[in-house]
């Protein structure tokens, strides 16, 4: 069996099991379960904290994972990213109170308090400042005004907490993260038995993410209209064309982003389209 490794909470597990079943996996009910066998797949899910999985994948205990990239850059794992998911993102960055250091240039001699230690530290010797680096598990937002740190470095989504400590965002993101699939570094030639399974199971996710960025669209339009009309709806490969019984008049059927349906809409309308319906895609293989 395939073994995967998915968040059992945070902001990363509600989403990453909501798309294992959208892809057809069977997923836990109840929270306090560790461990799902799903046979009809020959899947295997553990239900790890999201901060380990990278550690378990990288060791080749598992065979991929569902993690945020912040996390999996902070673990060190010999772990590497090999789909995104589109969902859980976020900002890494650095925040202080107003009035003080506004770059990472004037970090040198201060104190950085964060959740992510590696990151930072690789940050900063990127940028050849040097600084000190205090690991705290959570509320790094409270390290300033206890003396702890000068400056702090954490996930920003919408800059509400920063802002109710009395602190704000400096210089450029430090790392834009996301969900995403990860798997032992390297490990695609080693094992050769699981590979096909991997690959299916990337197709599923795959399949996911495009059935939620496209819905298909059908109309019908005049013979004379269609190549104006298949120049909104060029589909993936091409658009599928059907005669209609009515003389002169055609079928048209394509793909189209979700986010642009209702433009689409209505400018084939104004071309004379008519019977301009959209339906949701549940599942796709491209």
């Amino acid at each position: 069996m395939l073994r995967i490794a998915v968040p059992n909470k945070g902001s990363l597990s509600g989403p990453a099991s909501a798309m294992l079943h959208e892809a057809g996996y069977r997923q836990r009910k109840d929270s306090k379960e560790l461990v799902l066998v799903d046979g009809e797949n020959e899947v295997e899910f553990f239900y790890l904290r999201p901060r380990d999985i990278a550690i378990y994948v990288g060791s080749g205990r598992l065979d991929i994972g569902i993690t945020g990239r912040d996390l999996l850059l902070d673990s060190g794992a010999n772990a590497e990213e090999i789909l995104q998911l589109g969902f859980a993102r976020s900002t890494f960055r650095y925040a202080t109170t107003p009035g003080g250091v506004t770059d990472v240039k004037e970090f040198a001699g201060k104190t950085v308090a964060t959740s992510y230690p590696e990151i930072v530290r690789r940050h900063l010797a990127d940028n050849t400042v040097d600084a000190s680096v205090v690991r705290l598990d959570g509320a790094v937002e409270t390290s300033i005004h206890l003396g702890v740190a000068d400056v702090i470095a954490d996930v920003v989504e919408t800059g509400t907490s920063l802002r109710n400590a009395g602190l704000e965002v400096i210089g450029e993101p430090i790392l834009d993260s996301e969900a995403v699939v990860i798997r032992r570094a390297g490990a695609g030639g080693e094992d050769a038995a699981a590979e096909p399974k991997v690959q299916q199971f990337l197709r599923r996710l795959q399949g996911v993410l495009v059935a939620r960025r496209y819905v298909m669209m059908d109309y019908d339009i005049r013979v004379e209209h269609v190549e104006r009309a298949i120049a909104l709806t060029p589909g993936l490969e091409s658009p599928t064309v059907s005669p209609l019984h009515h003389e002169g008049w055609v079928a048209v059927r394509a793909m189209v982003p979700s986010r642009e349906a209702q433009r689409i809409m209505d400018e084939l309308y104004e071309l004379g389209a008519r019977a301009i319906l959209t339906t949701g895609i549940h599942a796709c293989r491209l």
